[in-house]
């Protein structure tokens, strides 16, 4: 068995916890410790306050996922000051070794080596994952992230991919307005546009204008409290729309994808729609395909709910590399 330290490093928090990893998996997670970014003036100095926290010397090995581009030697985050470079991290941070995975890689690994009981049946049969084949993962949140997980067994591989950035489809004459607007303001409309926290904004202003009402502007966050709580029809319409689009994406990347294993869900965004999804037009839209829609009928759909899945996966990541 092995004790390492696993961090979760987004634009306003970084997460850690110390991991037990044994055999190419993740064993335990301890009890995650979560420090803002903007009161730390790097990520060593962050590490360092774990440590006082923790109360003893830390683990001599480091699994990190990075909200951001992680193949360079200096990684600079999103939206987030701090710098990391891979040349130093050894000697700044005190370990013998690491592994760094873009954040949407790291909920690969998790997707792959979670339990049963971690996963919500959404659409499809309500069974387990098949063991062998591809599973699809699509994450809404700031962005739209993207990866699939190929199985065989207790083996698997993880490929995040960039696949939120492809032309967004439209389904209906509500959906055709969406992608009229947005392309007032952007050459090509990707998925992520629609598909996405911020997405919410244009479909409520479309719903709007559709309407012909006049609306106050809002930022993502409070639209999406305004329409999970319902007390705006108009948002709370606008949250609908998000989850037809949602199921039309996720049914399109599993068709490209060859994800007949089953399909995931991830993100906090994922988490606090859960209710959304099982009661909108998404299961509808994720099996409208035409010709395939009997085999979309066959595939199981699962929200992942581990509570910090970018811990787990990343110290599943080195896991698969080191141990």
């Amino acid at each position: 068995m092995t004790a390492i330290v696993a961090v979760d490093i987004g634009g306003t928090h970084a997460r850690f916890a110390i991991a037990e990893v044994q055999d190419g998996r993740v064993l335990a997670l301890g009890e995650a410790i979560t420090l803002k970014t903007a009161e730390h003036a790097s990520f060593q100095t962050a590490w360092q306050e774990f440590e006082r926290l923790n109360g003893t010397h830390l683990p001599r090995a480091a699994a990190i996922a990075i909200a951001g581009p992680v193949d360079a030697d200096i990684i600079k985050l999103t939206n987030n000051p701090w710098i990391i470079r891979r040349s130093m991290m050894c000697d700044e941070l005190q370990v013998d070794n690491f592994v760094i995975v873009n954040d949407f890689g790291a909920v690969g690994h998790a997707v792959a080596q979670a339990g049963p009981e971690y996963f919500q049946h959404l659409t499809g049969p309500d069974q387990d994952f098949a063991t062998d084949g591809t599973l699809s993962i699509i994450g809404p949140g700031t962005g739209l992230g993207v990866a699939h997980v190929w199985r065989k067994g207790a083996t698997y591989h993880v490929q995040a991919t960039e696949g939120g950035h492809m032309d967004f489809a439209p389904l209906d004459a509500i959906e055709d307005a969406v992608l009229a607007r947005l392309r007032k303001r952007y050459r090509r409309v990707s998925v992520e546009r629609v598909v996405s926290g911020p997405g919410l904004i244009d479909l409520y202003e479309t719903l709007a204008a559709i309407e012909g009402r006049a609306v106050q502007q809002y930022d993502d966050k409070t639209l999406w409290q305004m329409g999970m709580s319902g007390k705006d029809s108009l948002a709370a319409a606008a949250v609908d729309r998000f989850c037809l689009s949602l199921g039309s994406v996720a049914g399109d990347i599993m068709l490209a994808q060859g994800g007949f294993a089953g399909v995931v869900i991830a993100g906090g965004l994922g988490l606090r729609i859960k209710d959304s999804l099982i009661r909108s037009g998404f299961a509808e839209r994720f099996r409208a395909k035409g010709r395939f829609e009997g085999l979309m009928s066959a595939i199981p759909v699962k929200l992942i709910r581990h509570p910090q899945p970018g811990l787990f996966g990343a110290a599943a990541a080195y896991a698969q590399q080191h141990v």
